[in-house]
């Protein structure tokens, strides 16, 4: 680390500009810190100069394993130096660029490190903006797709939207190492989430995703949440399959080297029992040899001397050399009878050698015989294994088979649904020009029937004065009284009948009002009741159009009340099929298990196998001990025998 930082000095001087003291009392912290260790500049505002020394310094192997360059005010520039510097690092895992406003050159800078780099297994990228410009992060997008190294990756407020969020997916159907991905608080929204749901349908490690804060509808939350579990079942049941695949070939190469180490130590023993046995019968041929020619020459010495001494068959009564030869004479027959008596018992112990030889063979042949079985057990093993893989597989299809259908299915009535909802809002827009066309016609009635009061009211004022201003009083209340009436009509056309009841009242007092003046003026009279009867004509006009208005509304009800219906039978159609796949997913389960309990029974019949041979070999072992024992005990008594007889003491004493 001291040589990193002097480099880094170094190179900084070299550039004409001084190293900064930030940087190197970082340095010398990292020196001090035993290990490989965290290069921590977060928060450190870096010069262009510093980048371009750390960029120089960066490739190849690193004195760390971490970089944090998290609130840096990095430029863009900086920022390429520094990740041109990386691209071509062995030894950096993990690399933090929080907040420093990446853009575009830094998106296509990522890229690049995406597509070279062989190290890094984190990368955080929060508070950047590298969403803003969608040709930058389609390069950032390809280069995380080249890559197959990166496992955690962290995006969270880059203004990314469902086009960026498009490329992401693209991406991800070809990245097939990344396993956590955030991509919470952007832009992403109904498109974008479709996009990554479907883009999981083809990546299979992807274990996290975070869509918080992206105006992801929960349905299509809950579809990814799904896919997510589904892949992390996948990651275990093959993890699990590779564990067993790794303990069963270690168990058969183990297998395999004690077959040999047995069969080399039984081709040893045999061909030490072979030079054993050829060097006993070698001895005893060779003893045997010797005894009979050593005998036949001192009986043939014997019998001369006795002729010779004796000149008889037997000793005389009175010699006592006479009597001692011919003892001597019957002790050596007695030898050649011992000896024959030994060589009859070393024929019989080599006849029982050859037989235990032969039961050694027997069992020998049963220890193949059960390897063969053992080897049987495995390859019936191994076969079983693969029938499982199979299986799963073909259960894992199935599912994604109709979790297709499924989502086929929710999409067409999804489209259904919006068909439906735009006909009726285009229907309920013309049912509303209608009602509004209908409402100005009757304001344009309201404002003829004005007119016609005005010029009533003008003929009036020249007759009656005080009558015109009481008339002039009734008449603008009732205008005031029908604005507030046809204003009321305008906001809520439900209220529409106590609109008419108050208008009925001023009728009742504009009557009221009119008779009081009657006596007054016989003219105003006719001209009220004129109007009178126009007022219940448009009451009447109100009235046929509140129940055309009834009509149609009733009409909009059951229709919607026939949509809701078809939608709720929709909906339990999707029940079924949710418990179809719920049935589905269950049966898997089962078969695991059952398929895991099959295994275990395998398991358990093949380390009762293994202790069976184990015994076998031990009873070998120790049956070829005895043997190797009693020819050892035969060995020495035939050498004791050689070396006591009482042949070699006579010789001697001759």
């Amino acid at each position: 680390m001291e040589e990193f930082r002097r480099a880094y000095a170094r190179l900084c001087a070299a550039g004409g500009a001084a190293p900064q003291e930030a940087v190197l009392r970082r340095l010398r912290e990292l020196g001090e810190a035993p290990g490989r260790g965290r290069l921590d500049l977060a928060a450190q505002s870096l010069s262009l100069e510093t980048c371009g020394a750390l960029g120089r310094l960066l490739p190849g192997a690193a004195p760390f394993a971490e970089v944090a360059l998290g609130d840096c005010g990095l430029s863009e520039e900086g920022v390429k130096l520094l990740l041109h510097g990386l691209c071509s690092n062995t030894t950096v895992k993990s690399l933090d660029l929080k907040g420093n406003n990446l853009r575009t050159m830094g998106a296509e800078a990522l890229g690049k490190l995406l597509r070279q780099n062989k190290s890094i297994r984190s990368l955080i990228l929060e508070w950047n903006s590298l969403g803003v410009w969608e040709e930058g992060f389609s390069f950032f997008c390809q280069g995380l797709g080249a890559n197959n190294v990166l496992q955690r990756l962290d995006l969270r407020n880059n203004q990314i939207n469902h086009h960026g969020a498009g490329e992401l997916a693209m991406a991800l159907k070809r990245n097939a190492s990344l396993q956590e991905l955030d991509l919470r608080w952007n832009n992403i929204g109904l498109l974008g989430g479709r996009a990554l749901l479907n883009c999981l349908r083809s990546n299979k490690t992807l274990k996290r995703l975070e869509l918080a804060g992206n105006n992801v509808p929960s349905d299509i939350l809950k579809a990814v949440e799904q896919a997510l579990d589904h892949n992390q079942d996948r990651q275990t049941i093959l993890s699990e399959t590779q564990n067993r695949a790794c303990m069963l070939s270690k168990e058969i190469l183990n297998l395999k080297d004690e077959k040999t180490k047995q069969e080399e130590k039984a081709e040893t023993q045999k061909c030490f029992k072979l030079m054993r046995f050829i060097f006993s019968l070698m001895l005893t041929l060779f003893t045997v040899l010797r005894f009979d020619g050593y005998y036949r020459q001192t009986e043939r010495r014997n019998s001369q001397e006795w002729q010779d001494i004796c000149g008889t068959s037997q000793p005389a009564a009175g010699s006592t050399e006479g009597t001692a030869l011919y003892y001597e004479f019957t002790e050596s027959q007695e030898g050649a009878d011992r000896e024959g008596k030994l060589f009859r018992d070393l024929s019989a112990c080599s006849e029982k050698n050859l037989l235990l030889r032969n039961q050694v063979d027997e069992l020998e042949k049963k220890c193949k015989v059960q390897q063969d079985q053992l080897f049987q057990l495995k390859q019936d093993l191994t076969d079983t294994t693969a029938e499982l893989k199979l299986r799963a597989v073909q259960a894992e299809e199935r599912l994604e088979m109709e979790k297709r259908r499924l989502k086929q299915s929710l999409e067409d009535m999804e489209s259904l649904r919006l068909k439906e909802v735009d006909h009726m809002t285009q229907h309920m827009e013309a049912s509303e020009r209608s009602l509004q066309d209908r409402v100005q016609r009757l304001e344009a009635i309201r404002i003829a029937l004005e007119e016609e009061l005005s010029q009533v009211k003008a003929a009036a004022l020249t007759e009656r004065g005080h009558a015109e201003e009481e008339l002039i009083k009734v008449r603008n209340q009732a205008r005031l009284d029908e604005q507030q009436r046809l204003e009321h009509l305008e906001e809520k056309l439900r209220l529409m009948t106590e609109s008419r009841d108050e208008a009925q009242n001023c009728c009742l007092k504009q009557k009221q009002m009119v008779s009081e003046a009657q006596a007054k003026a016989s003219q105003l009279s006719l001209h009220t009741d004129a109007l009178r009867r126009r007022i219940e004509e448009l009451q009447q006009d109100l009235n046929s159009k509140e129940q055309e208005k009834m009509t149609e509304v009733n009409k909009v009800k059951v229709e919607l009340q026939e949509q809701i219906g078809h939608l709720q039978a929709e909906r339990t159609a999707q029940e079924g099929l949710r418990e179809k796949i719920a049935a589905l997913e269950r049966q898997l389960k089962v078969l695991s298990s059952s398929h895991r309990e099959a295994l275990l029974d395998k398991e358990g019949e093949i380390s009762v196998l293994l202790e069976k041979l184990r015994m076998r070999e031990a009873d070998i072992s120790r049956m070829r001990e005895e043997e190797a024992q009693r020819a050892n005990l035969l060995q020495n008594a035939i050498m004791a025998y050689v070396q006591g007889s009482p042949l070699r003491t006579h010789s001697s004493r001759k």
